[in-house]
């Protein structure tokens, strides 16, 4: 492998790392944090991305510039996405709060209602936002001369979300709220909180980053039915790898996976998939609460 090569390959991985980190970054919060399982979490990305692409697309043919366009279409988005998550939240999962195997049930039922629901409105064909002329083209870059550069503003975004998480769970009274009802929320319900509303505040944010997801995965390649699964296999193998509730941990496991998956592709593609579990495996062989998890 060329050295020109090896740095695209880098790069490649490290991008989709960034996609990957903010969609999982919402699962870490939803199933690492509150404990909440919630297999459904794909579905938002694919809510977030299909309802963001149907604010856009009137925009997008109106507006020259098409920036106008593509911001309407994160903010519809994550709105999208925020709300089912809090309708979830509030109708179904938050009575049943400790039943694992019910809550996984009942949103693998929801992923399927509502990729029915996407199917049924928008088809089946491919769509693909088109991000701000700013954020299109190509930037210069060491050794391999240029590099898209709607790719390193994925990592800028990965950055600016993975830094106002920590901000949110370790400098403000919600973050403490958050930290103290993983430990004991029997006891922080004793304080006066109000448990509930914690849950939905943190389930609105998961979901809103799963959306966010579906419209920067958008802008950076076409997405279709499917895509869902992808997603949430992801976020779980890279929580698993990282470490349940862990923000650093959840951003170590995107980059291993992402970096696993394209320099998979690029020197043995028929093995890359199987390269992931490789690694989670491994990791759960030596640390099993995940390379920052705490102990149970």
């Amino acid at each position: 492998m060329s050295l020109e090569l090896f740095v695209t390959v880098t790069m490649n991985g490290l991008t989709l790392a960034a996609l990957y980190f903010i969609v999982a970054s919402g699962f870490s919060l939803i199933f690492g944090l509150m404990r909440t399982v919630n297999m459904a979490h794909g579905s938002l990305y694919l809510v977030g991305a299909y309802i963001g692409y149907a604010v856009f697309e009137p925009l997008y043919d109106a507006d020259s510039t098409y920036a106008i366009a593509w911001w309407g279409g994160i903010l519809g988005g994550v709105a999208a996405a925020a709300l089912v998550g809090v309708l979830m939240q509030v109708t179904l999962l938050g009575w049943m709060q400790g039943q694992e195997l019910r809550q996984a049930l009942v949103t693998i039922g929801l992923s399927i209602i509502i990729a029915d629901q996407i199917l049924a409105h928008f088809g089946g064909t491919s769509r693909q936002f088109f991000p701000p002329d700013a954020l299109f083209g190509s930037t210069a870059f060491p050794i391999i001369e240029k590099y898209p550069t709607f790719r390193l503003v994925q990592i800028a975004i990965a950055v600016l979300v993975g830094v106002g998480l920590w901000l949110l769970l370790n400098k403000t009274k919600l973050g403490l709220m958050i930290r103290a009802g993983v430990d004991d929320r029997p006891m922080l319900a004793a304080c006066g909180i109000n448990v509930p509303l914690v849950s939905i505040a943190v389930f609105a944010l998961g979901a809103a980053l799963a959306g966010l997801g579906g419209v920067i995965g958008g802008s950076a390649q076409p997405f279709s039915q499917g895509t869902d699964a992808r997603f949430l296999l992801t976020s779980l193998v890279v929580v698993i790898v990282g470490g349940m509730g862990s923000i650093g941990g959840t951003a170590i496991g995107a980059i291993l996976v992402g970096l696993a998956e394209q320099f998979g592709q690029a020197i043995a593609p028929v093995y890359s998939v199987i390269l992931t579990f490789v690694i989670m495996a491994v990791v759960l062989a030596i640390r099993p609460q995940g390379i920052m998890g705490r102990p149970a």
